[in-house]
């Protein structure tokens, strides 16, 4: 069965839908079955991985509250091994339309349980809110990968997602793990930078990744041209920290199952 992350940060411009597609393309990049859902309604990871949006084809609105099949909605990108359940404006509706829904937090978790065993990791790149799809995203996640913009209100924001992290596991039983903080943007030429990035690791210590995404132009580039770094720039600092990134987070996955099967 593969493993969810959640990639989340209520914060918006922290590199959050980046940290999706590039991340997957990494993980991909390692001959793995790799799913990203686009649950944001601005659909960014669905542009930024190439694929059109059409309404003649079923979205995560479509999966989640619609009759279509979360299988039906997984279009195969370009870049191989990585697939895509697109979004689209519908989306912005859903919101509103499960507040009256019965096991409204638990709904994208019970739409995507048939894919589970497709998949070595699906990645659901969340919106930039603490919102019911947001929450859907959390609750169907096993873990969350939180990036952070090395800036003044880093910490403030971190802070409310850790609360509402805490919440969840307490109200819902939900076992839900912090993948790790990752810090993008970053610059370490400022005392800004370093400032947060000290501050963040003497806050959640080995919860901050080793690896740190650099500010780059060529990462911000590639989603205009619906290509993840690797495919856009495969010999940048951007796409290097991805690969970097990719493996810190697989080590993780061997030293959790190995600890598991000790057990």
């Amino acid at each position: 069965m593969s493993r969810v992350f959640a990639v989340a940060n209520q914060k918006g411009g922290v590199g959050k839908t980046t940290t999706a597609i590039n991340l997957a393309a990494s993980f991909a990049a390692n001959d793995l079955k790799i799913l990203v859902i686009d649950s944001d309604p601005q659909g960014n990871a669905t542009t930024g991985l190439g694929v059109a949006k059409s309404a003649k084809r079923p979205s995560l609105y479509h999966v989640l509250l619609g009759d279509a099949a979360p299988q039906d909605a997984v279009v195969a990108t370009e870049f191989e091994g990585l697939s895509v359940i697109p979004a689209d404006k519908n989306l912005i509706g859903a919101n509103l339309e499960l507040v009256d829904l019965d096991n409204r937090e638990f709904r994208l978790r019970e739409r995507i349980a048939p894919l589970r065993n497709d998949y070595h990791f699906i990645l659901i790149d969340c919106p930039p809110a603490l919102d019911l799809l947001t929450l859907n995203g959390l609750m169907a996640a096993d873990s969350v990968l939180v990036p952070i913009q090395c800036e003044f209100f880093a910490l403030e924001g971190i802070s409310e997602l850790m609360d509402t992290i805490d919440r969840i596991r307490s109200s819902f039983e939900h076992p839900l793990d912090v993948e790790g903080i990752l810090l993008t943007m970053f610059d370490d030429r400022t005392n800004l930078t370093r400032q947060v990035a000290s501050d963040l690791k003497e806050f959640f210590g080995d919860s901050v990744f080793t690896t740190v995404i650099p500010r780059s132009i060529r990462l911000a580039e590639a989603p205009s041209f619906g290509k993840p770094i690797l495919a856009y720039d495969p010999r940048s600092k951007g796409a290097e920290s991805y690969i970097k990134l990719a493996k810190e987070i697989l080590d993780h996955e061997q030293n959790r199952n190995a600890a598991q099967g000790t057990r």
